[in-house]
């Protein structure tokens, strides 16, 4: 039996990861300090499949302030996907929430793993590309963040590879690309739809609704991150995208369909630190880990509306 942490363990993709790994037999130290980003209650519910397994012990912790040696110095790993998210909502004075809980509790985390000798995977994000300069977009593209969000993310991986170079830190980044499924953060753009079309209220759509995001399913991004904890050189960087680009507007014509709704719609003006588009080159992570997207857009909206109580429950391998 092996022993990992999770940071972010209550959290969307963090309480999806901890479940699949308690599933196939490992033991799990999630750590969580439940900030108030969205209700306390909601993360409460991702841990409802889990929280009795006699593997998995919660520890409430703020990685900012909490003594991380003898949490992360006798385990397999560390999955560190605990983060401030959001692209929106990191502008102005917010933005010393972004640094803190982002960059400084990713610096202690880091500092922790290189004196025990611990592997870190740990969630970046297709943020760090901004506005990218060609498509689909390949790990080594200029980072060119448009957002204070993806600023800090990048600020994590630099401190990454200053912490790989002088202390030896075996850590591998993972950069998601648009991650949805059943719990996902109730300010995502899925989710909001599906709220908006169970209760019938006014849908905020920012911009024309053309833009376009390459989307994975929790499950995949999962698969990606346990494969990059067993078998990743140290010291990359993977996309982790589903491969299935698709517009805000195609998202919400599918939602419709098989939900048998209409949505309720206004548009508004772009939102400051949104991208046009994101289109991931997987050739890295296909190639290396022999890891490869498994859902189908179509599939894994079934699996969020069925979550959401709008459709029926689709059977998905894996």
């Amino acid at each position: 039996m092996r022993t990992y942490v999770v940071t972010g363990c209550a959290g969307f993709i963090g309480s999806h990861l901890t479940e699949a790994l308690l599933r196939r037999g490992d033991s799990v130290i999630g750590i969580d300090s439940f900030t108030d980003y969205y209700a306390r209650e909601l993360k409460e519910g991702n841990l409802d499949c889990f929280r009795e397994d006699d593997r998995f012990r919660l520890v409430e912790a703020d990685l900012t302030s909490e003594p991380l040696g003898e949490l992360i110095g006798r385990v397999e790993g560390v999955f560190h996907l605990a983060a401030q998210a959001g692209v929106r909502g990191s502008w102005g004075e917010t933005f010393s929430v972004y640094a803190r809980d982002n960059i400084i509790a990713t610096q202690r985390l880091f500092e922790a793993a290189s004196a025990a000798g611990t592997r870190v995977v740990w969630a970046s994000t297709s943020s760090i590309y901004g506005n990218a300069e060609g498509f689909p977009t390949r790990e080594d593209a200029r980072p060119q963040p448009i957002s204070p969000y993806g600023v800090t993310k990048l600020g994590c991986e630099s401190l990454s590879s200053a912490y790989a170079t002088s202390f030896g830190l075996d850590q591998v980044a993972m950069r998601y690309f648009t991650v949805y499924g059943p719990r996902q953060r109730p300010d995502m753009a899925f989710t909001r739809v599906i709220r908006a079309l169970e209760s019938g209220e006014l849908f905020h759509v920012f911009g024309t609704g053309e833009q376009s995001r390459d989307v994975t399913y929790v499950g995949d991004a999962v698969s990606a991150t346990i494969a990059a904890m067993e078998s990743a050189p140290s010291g990359r960087v993977y996309n982790v995208g589903g491969g299935s680009e698709a517009s805000l507007n195609d998202v919400i014509a599918l939602c419709e369909e098989f939900s048998g709704r209409e949505l309720n719609r206004i548009q508004e003006d772009v939102a400051a630190g949104d991208v046009k588009r994101t289109s991931a080159d997987t050739s890295r992570i296909r190639n290396e880990l022999n890891w490869a997207p498994r859902t189908s857009l179509e599939d894994g909206l079934r699996a969020h509306l069925a979550w959401g109580g709008l459709a029926r429950v689709p059977d998905l391998a894996g």
